[in-house]
């Protein structure tokens, strides 16, 4: 339940720049004395970044914020404070909702808002606005944002797909535009991407129900953390398949890199946790869309801790490790799941099989393991 002394905020975001328009428009008319803020990133380029803040009657108040860093979201974030400060003091605003520039990660701009906002301001809701026959084109573009025309930054190397695929599945709820030409595939897709966000009509009472229904910030932010991610489950409707793939053997590394291709390849969308015979007590993330894979170091795994080590740990996280506990290697596991139309589960399962030890490899214990090729250095050691 929202505090009243508290400013609400909603965060409209999402890179289908007409979805996300016409559902800040519906929730400008249905919540009194709302207020949009908006800042067009458009403009980085000249050094600058526009705001404005306007309701159902139009522009109140525009002005600039000068780039920080060379940096548009910098930018964004010194300035978003101080506004949602402003409307909060002004006594005239009931609900602010941030329309997010379309490149921009609601995550970033929930946890600026939670981490200043204390006793100001207080984010109800985070909506990604989708347009459902444009999902699947965005989610398999591969294209860097900047080649877009939508990098926030001269060093911003994000693609189209994995922007869009955070988009989607960090919100607490997907608001659909329809125009006719999304179809059940279409639907099926968002629906697997992210299980657990309700969905509505843009412009609906539902909507803005659950645009005012209250977020967890925290909880949002360990949902997307590899180590404990709320990954989606086993799925199957109008040709989209969800197939998740989960192991306790470790990779071989050389077999594995040899296969990534194929692998980020196979899926629209493919994101999990995965372990390396090599670097045994290091766990990994795999984050792939639109064919583009990014692989990362997350730290060591809870099996690797010292037990004293372990009340340093979030509850969310041992949480997630005893559901994976293995009696040998604890928390240690292999976890993928891939999301697309038209999956081919079963050759997709035999070449991840394929890349585990075989049981020679297996039985020949741990410290033969570290001796395997070190396949992913140039992945995750790039300074070496």
């Amino acid at each position: 339940m929202e505090d009243r002394n508290k400013l609400p905020v909603v965060i409209v975001g999402g890179l289908h720049s007409d979805a996300r328009h016409q559902v800040v428009e519906g929730l400008l008319r249905d919540v009194p004395h709302s207020v949009a803020l908006h800042h067009d990133l458009a403009t980085a380029e000249k050094g600058t970044v526009r705001r404005t803040v306007r309701d159902t009657s139009g522009v109140l108040a525009d002005g600039e914020a000068p780039l920080v860093n060379d940096c548009a979201c910098c930018a964004l974030r010194e300035d978003l404070m101080p506004e949602l400060e402003r409307l909060a003091a002004d006594g005239a605003t009931r609900t602010a909702v941030v329309e997010l520039w379309d490149s921009v990660e609601p995550r970033t701009m929930a946890e600026v808002i939670a981490a200043h906002g204390e006793g100001v301001v207080e984010v109800t809701g985070v909506i990604t606005a989708v347009d459902p026959a444009l999902v699947l084109p965005y989610l398999v573009n591969g294209d860097d944002l900047a080649e877009a025309g939508l990098a926030a930054a001269a060093t911003d190397q994000r693609t189209v797909g994995d922007t869009w695929a955070r988009q989607l599945e960090y919100a607490s709820a997907v608001a659909l535009v329809e125009d006719g030409r999304g179809d059940e595939e279409d639907r099926a897709l968002i629906s697997q991407l992210h299980p657990t966000a309700p969905q509505a009509a843009a412009g609906s009472k539902e909507l803005t129900k659950l645009a005012l229904a209250g977020f967890d910030v925290e909880a949002a932010g360990a949902g997307q953390h590899p180590a404990c991610a709320l990954l989606p489950q086993e799925a199957e409707e109008a040709g989209v398949s969800t197939l998740v793939w989960r192991r306790h053997r470790p990779f071989h590394p050389g077999r594995l890199y040899d296969a990534l291709e194929d692998l980020a390849c196979a899926a629209a969308r493919s994101r999990g946790r995965f372990w390396l015979a090599d670097r045994l007590d290091t766990l990994l993330s795999w984050d792939a869309a639109g064919g583009a894979l990014c692989v990362e170091s997350n730290g060591p795994w809870l099996a690797s801790l010292p037990d004293a080590a372990w009340d340093m740990v979030p509850p969310v996280r041992r949480a997630a490790a005893a559901l994976d506990w293995h009696p040998e290697h604890g928390d240690c596991c292999q976890h993928l799941v891939f999301v697309s139309p038209g999956l081919d589960r079963e050759g997709l399962t035999a070449l991840l099989d394929s890349c585990l030890l075989t049981d020679g490899e297996y039985e020949a214990g741990r410290t033969a393991w570290k001796d395997l090729p070190a396949a992913f250095d140039a992945l995750l050691d790039p300074a070496h």
